[in-house]
């Protein structure tokens, strides 16, 4: 965990962001094709910064802590997690494509940025069992 800000005006910038990212990844909860997880992942962040109860709060959520905590202390993903996040990808350029057509700049500059964080995902380690276990402590 890292140092929280001593600076009061800082201190309440990370905390809104913290809270704004957690609204995000709510509604990203309900909305296809709106991320949830690297919003919270921003939230925990902002709040390690912030605010040990909010952040603490955030890694024992009973179905987001185990994510953030793996990403925290192994900058690793579940390799079902990985699966959900290029299915999400791939299905949200699919989307895009067949709304505004697979050649329009639309489709074209959504797939190169799909395409970088695709690349992103694909080189994070996976999750081992062991790190699991520590994540789930």
């Amino acid at each position: 965990m890292t140092q929280r800000s001593t600076h009061k005006s800082y201190r309440l910038l990370y905390l809104a962001l913290g809270w704004s990212c957690v609204l995000l990844g709510v509604i990203g909860a309900f909305v296809p094709l709106m991320p949830t997880t690297v919003f919270l992942l921003i939230a925990a962040w902002a709040f390690s910064r912030s605010s040990t109860h909010w952040h603490r709060w955030l890694r024992e959520h009973p179905r987001f802590g185990e994510t953030i905590r793996a990403w925290e202390e192994h900058h690793a993903m579940p390799r079902r997690a990985k699966r959900i996040a290029l299915l999400a990808l791939a299905a949200s350029y699919a989307f895009t494509a067949w709304i505004f057509g697979p050649w329009s700049w639309t489709a074209i500059l959504g797939g190169l940025c799909m395409a970088g964080v695709a690349l992103y995902i694909m080189h994070l380690p996976v999750l081992g069992k062991t790190e699991q276990q520590t994540a789930n402590a």
